[in-house]
């Protein structure tokens, strides 16, 4: 043997028994790994079991009897909490936006002898929309987002998921949609980027068009607002709050009913196919991030969704402004338009008030409410502090009450209006997200008019059987 064959048998040699050593240690962990495993998870005979509490968590969280309590109760305080610890914010807000800032602009357009029509246009239309959708949309989103990160942090959300699973599969959907339609509750443009956790394209689709149905911020004022006003006004006063509350949750709950129902038929016409098959892996219970989760919750979603919002916004306030401010004859256009459009509207126990602000108010659910006091006062000549042709909003549910009344509403009106606020379509950033993640007009179009379609339709049928009732 030369020197060289030497030299490389002898480095044969030292490769072998390296490896040998490697694959040795390697054998030595992976057992170790699984006798400590085997320790935490299987009970000998005569032992006794040992306590677990990520295992004793689970088996309440996603019990038979306990797990869907429990998501319910969860899912309810967080809502609890999203609506009413927003209420003071967004009234500091509102307050400094459109009580101080806004007449401040106007004076100040003014005394710069900017015509009125410019000054009515930014201040009284774009600006003013601006205000109502940060004053109402920010404090709701900064307090929802934070809290759903936390649970989705903590470990939570992927047993909420692992809970639906089986009822939306019997739809044909994925249950990861659970977790989709639960992030729409906060914004629906949210919900929407959320689908990108189901790999499949047909069930992501479905998970999209459905997400509407999931209440937005947006539009928990107008359903709070309608249900106090007309529910809890029709019953006695002692049972007004929890009647009032429970018409809320009704709705939010028939929201989800209507996202299966809609799933189902999806998944048995337009998007045929059999539900996928799902690894859902649950991960181990662990502390949130606090730091992690506020940049998360506050940066990636609130300030994203709220940027997207405003962008809508000002283009809607300029509309609003004009609609309500230009007269053909001794009308304006949007009495006009209320009027020819009464009839059809008043058929399935709406308005052409709720129409029209609907239409012009698609930007933001959020202007919806002030939207609609502008065009009643605007047809019922009811003087406005803030004056003809400007959205506001009054102090008290009693003064809009009143308002509303003077405006022909009933309790019909505002059961059809919760039930349209809850099946109309979505807001314009929810609308372009759809095209931004979905690349197709065809779908972006279904998901716009599919829920109008079925809002329109239960309106009717609500109507009918109300006067045949009455």
């Amino acid at each position: 043997m030369n020197k060289t064959e030497e030299i490389l048998s002898t480095a044969n040699k030292l490769r072998w028994e390296v490896g040998e050593n490697i694959h040795d240690s390697i054998l030595e962990s992976i057992y170790k790994e699984a006798s400590n495993i085997a320790g935490q998870v299987v009970t000998r005979t005569g032992e006794k079991p040992k306590f677990d509490l990520d295992r004793f968590i689970d088996r309440l969280v996603t019990g038979k009897w306990t797990g869907f309590p429990i998501m319910l109760i969860l899912l309810a305080v967080v809502f609890w909490i999203t609506i009413v610890g927003a209420n003071i914010p967004s009234g500091w807000i509102s307050f400094l936006l459109v009580d101080s800032i806004h007449p401040w602009l106007k004076q100040l357009l003014v005394s710069l002898q900017i015509p009125w029509w410019i000054n009515g246009i930014v201040v009284d239309g774009a600006y003013l929309a601006v205000a109502w959708v940060v004053s109402v949309m920010l404090p709701p989103m900064a307090i929802f987002f934070p809290m759903f990160t936390l649970l989705e942090d903590f470990g939570y959300l992927p047993r909420v998921a692992f809970n639906m699973d089986n009822l939306y599969r019997r739809v044909g959907a994925h249950g990861k949609q659970a977790l989709t339609m639960s992030m729409g509750f906060g914004c629906n443009a949210a919900g929407v980027i959320a689908t990108r956790i189901i790999d499949s394209p047909r069930e992501k689709i479905i998970a999209i068009i459905t997400n509407n149905f999931s209440l937005c911020n947006g539009r928990w004022p107008t359903q709070i607002l309608i249900a106090t006003i007309f529910i809890g006004g029709a019953v006695p006063p002692y049972l007004a709050g929890v009647v009032s509350a429970a018409a809320v949750v009704a709705i939010a709950v028939l929201g989800v009913v209507f996202s299966l129902v809609v799933s189902w038929g999806l998944s048995k016409t337009v998007l045929k196919g059999e539900p996928s098959a799902f690894s859902l892996e649950l991960p181990p219970y662990r502390p949130p991030r606090l730091l992690q989760t506020l940049y998360t919750s506050l940066i990636d979603r609130t300030i994203f969704v709220l940027w997207r919002a405003v962008v809508f916004a000002v283009p809607a306030g300029v509309v609003i402004w004009l609609v309500a401010n230009i007269r053909i004859g001794n009308l304006s256009f949007a009495e006009h338009f209320i009027h020819w459009v009464d009839p059809a509207a008043l058929f399935i126990g709406l308005n052409g008030v709720i129409f029209l602000a609907y239409i012009i108010a698609i930007p933001a659910n959020e202007i919806v409410i002030p939207t609609i006091l502008m065009l009643t006062a605007l047809t019922t000549r009811i003087a406005a502090s803030a004056g003809a042709g400007v959205m506001f909003e009054l102090d008290s549910a009693a003064d809009t009450a009143a308002m509303l009344e003077a405006g022909g509403w009933t309790v019909l009106t505002g059961i059809n209006l919760m039930l349209f606020s809850l099946l109309h379509n979505p807001c314009s950033t929810t609308i372009y997200t759809i095209y931004k993640e979905t690349k197709s007009i065809k779908w972006t179009m279904i998901s716009t008019f599919l829920p109008i379609a079925m809002g329109l339709i239960i309106c009717f049928l609500i109507t009918q059987i109300w006067r045949v009732i009455a």
